[in-house]
């Protein structure tokens, strides 16, 4: 009795969601009484149940990649016609308002809702599927000594290698960072989706990367779905620093500055784990500035209260598919970019890669290159 809120509420999601479509695209503009009604009718059924039954099965105990795939791209195009079927609903009573009268005022919103639905899927599918973006920003630090002033710090994050195989992405994302010449690269979580013995074909370029003063690397909430220790094990054998909650002192023509890191809160679970700022930053000279590896933008509040001067994150993939951003705004403090809390900055990436469906849409990946300053006193 105890798994059936859960179920529940697993069926419940994608019926919300195939309703509405279902409605835009089939009810209203057939007027429930044709053959078009009928069998728009039974593929929206077909789809309510291969849906969870795909999810279920390509991330439940079996981790079927074949039915993960189905199952999130499913999950991806039936969001961007929920979300755009929503908008049709106001579309219909500017029509209205304009004399438009049914089926006429339907048929046209069925029709906008389909051709703007395919061609935002076939933009997703591109953007997701693309080599990311680089994207520089120059963040003042403040105490950070003159001989560490343009310290390239070249940030990738949510990779999220699963069941697409994405080897040859991987190697160019490497090529990339390289090109970059960073000085530091840092991981900030969401590493794989899977196990390391799944996944560590995809993740083992990143072995490859090239940085004079360190690559560090921290957990994110997905691998705590999975083998976290074996992720940590596995990105020390290919010579990355995970951040454990611990840091590393980085010293740069005689200046130097503390490169931190802490677990997600989703390591709580898990013996050992967590997040535990105060570990992470035992021992460290208060006059030192201190960068952060922190998976989510809302570790920003002890971040804060630590003095950290900069915060490092990814998590939100900066909403992933239009207008899920505002969603996930309930749930952290920013989606994407440079912010400023108290005398604490935090830097959000949208992510590198993407989680689940193979889609991007209007937030596009990116592989980050922050720029540290002196800050003028």
């Amino acid at each position: 009795m105890k798994y059936v809120p859960r179920v529940a509420l697993f069926l419940a999601i994608p019926a919300v969601l195939f309703l509405l479509p279902w409605w835009t695209l089939v009810a209203a503009p057939t007027q429930g009484a044709s053959a078009l009604f009928w069998l728009g009718t039974a593929v929206f059924a077909l789809g309510y149940v291969a849906l969870p039954t795909a999810m279920f099965l390509g991330h439940g105990a079996r981790q079927s990649d074949a039915a993960s795939i189905v199952g999130d791209t499913m999950l991806g195009v039936l969001w961007v016609l929920f979300s755009w079927s929503a908008i049709g609903l106001l579309a219909r009573l500017v029509l209205a308002g304009a004399g438009v009268q049914n089926p006429a005022r339907s048929q046209s919103i069925a029709i906008g809702v389909l051709a703007v639905a395919i061609a935002l899927t076939a933009y997703g599918i591109f953007e997701a599927r693309r080599i990311p973006r680089v994207r520089s920003v120059e963040v003042p630090i403040r105490g950070l000594g003159t001989g560490l002033d343009g310290l390239r710090m070249v940030v990738v994050t949510d990779t999220h290698f699963a069941a697409l195989d994405r080897l040859r992405w991987s190697e160019r994302v490497v090529d990339i960072v390289n090109d970059l010449k960073p000085d530091i690269a840092c991981h900030a979580g969401d590493l794989a989706d899977g196990s390391v013995q799944k996944r560590h074909e995809q993740v083992d370029p990143l072995g490859k990367v090239v940085a004079p003063l360190g690559k560090f690397y921290i957990t994110g909430n997905h691998e705590y779905f999975g083998d976290a220790q074996g992720w940590i094990d596995h990105m020390t054998s290919i010579g990355w620093q995970p951040l454990h909650n611990q840091h590393e002192l980085i010293t740069r023509n005689g200046d130097t500055l503390v490169m931190a890191g802490i677990d997600d809160p989703t390591g709580v679970g898990l013996a050992g784990h967590g997040p535990d700022l105060t570990a992470a930053l035992a021992g460290v000279d208060r006059d030192l500035p201190v960068v952060l590896l922190a998976h989510q933008p809302k570790q920003i509040t002890d971040a804060a209260a630590a003095g950290v001067a900069l915060q490092i994150s990814g998590h939100t993939h900066g909403g992933q598919i239009w207008p899920f951003h505002y969603l996930v705004r309930l749930d952290q403090p920013v989606v994407a970019g440079l912010s400023r809390h108290g005398a604490t900055q935090l830097y959000a990436s949208r992510g590198t890669g993407f989680w689940g469906p193979q889609l991007r849409v209007f937030a596009p990946s990116e592989i980050t290159v922050l720029i540290l300053r002196a800050e003028a006193a």
